[in-house]
């Protein structure tokens, strides 16, 4: 695992009337502050990569379809310099995945249906100065193929 990041496995709990899944709390020991909640979603086969901040940390979950989620460690001075972790994530395998400043990340929506995400970073989104770093999914520098591997 790459240095800084944590996970917490996600409990659903269904009822008669539906199903209940509590993806973060500040009591978590995954816990670190609070910035803002806010959902993304992604098309079938729909890369968003790279990604990178400076002064946050995100906090990775997938409510709705499935997403492969890639991390990068592109820090220098990290034990895990290098490192790649994946992570399949959704209702399937319900998983909440702290993505610490400074390491690239992205994901692709690997299910037929659009993919829809819930980040809790833990900074406020700035429109003036945002603290959001991007390269090419395909041609920014990281060493990672998002083609599916099938066999």
């Amino acid at each position: 695992m790459i240095a800084g990041v944590k996970t917490k496995t996600l409990r659903v709990i269904p009822d008669e009337r539906g199903r209940l899944m509590e993806i973060l709390r500040r009591d978590d020991a995954i816990f670190q502050e609070f910035g803002q909640v806010y959902m993304s979603t992604t098309y079938p086969g729909v890369v968003k990569a790279w990604h990178m901040h400076k002064h946050q940390s995100d906090n990775i979950c997938c409510v709705q379809g499935m997403i492969k989620l890639v991390l990068y460690d592109g820090r220098p001075e990290s034990p895990t310099f290098s490192e790649i972790n994946e992570f399949f994530m959704g209702p399937h395998n319900p998983l909440l995945v702290q993505v610490p400043a400074h390491v690239l990340h992205g994901w692709k929506c690997v299910s037929p249906e659009e993919a829809l995400v819930v980040n809790v970073p833990t900074n406020v989104y700035d429109y003036k100065q945002p603290d959001e770093h991007r390269l090419d999914p395909h041609q920014g520098g990281v060493p990672y193929d998002w083609t599916r591997k099938d066999g």
